[in-house]
């Protein structure tokens, strides 16, 4: 399924103020820092990235609408789980416009098991120009895709988008924060 209809609407990290996120999950929505690095400083084992799926499709609609990719464009995705040991900690969907993966950002197409965090975070052109923020229930395509393989089915999942600008080219990257994930260390 490509739209967005069956998740429930992003709130502007501005808002988040009213929305009702747990307070556990709040430091981990709203820090601006690389979600890598924290997860690396949380981890007492070892930090892995578990790839799903990564190929060419096309953006979820509301994906190519943020990106302000022209419908029908296909995109690199990227699906995966951040674990520490074996717990998956977050999903995290990344659409990459195939624009983006020119010159020297397309070594972003080519990481295997790498984060993508380490290498947009040392780059020092990259910007984060837009948070959203979400909550996924059970029945809603993302959040079959975040619980798939972890075992879990929790009454929500929260999640944050961050639309990127690195070298002026633009990616986004989803990442939803699963049960056991433990409180982020500021």
């Amino acid at each position: 399924m490509n739209t967005c209809t069956v998740e429930s609407p992003w709130l502007h990290r501005r808002r988040m103020n009213v929305c009702s996120a747990p307070v556990e999950m709040r430091d981990w929505l709203l820090d601006p820092a690389s979600l890598t690095g924290r997860l690396r400083a949380v981890c007492a084992g070892r930090f892995t990235v578990e790839v799903l799926t990564q190929g060419w499709s096309l953006p979820r609609s509301c994906e190519a609408l943020e990106l302000g990719v022209p419908p029908g464009r296909y995109g690199l995705v990227r699906e995966v789980y951040l674990r520490c040991d074996q717990a998956a900690w977050v999903y995290a969907r990344t659409v990459i416009p195939a624009a983006t993966l020119r010159g020297p950002e397309r070594r972003l197409g080519h990481l295997k098991a790498r984060p993508l965090g380490a290498a947009l975070f040392s780059n020092p052109t990259l910007r984060r120009t837009r948070v959203t923020i979400e909550r996924l229930v059970p029945g809603g395509v993302l959040y079959a895709a975040a619980t798939h393989g972890t075992g879990h089915a929790p009454q929500e999942i929260w999640g944050r988008r961050s639309l990127f600008m690195i070298n002026g080219k633009t990616l986004m990257v989803s990442e939803y924060f699963l049960p056991g994930i433990p409180p982020c260390k500021q």
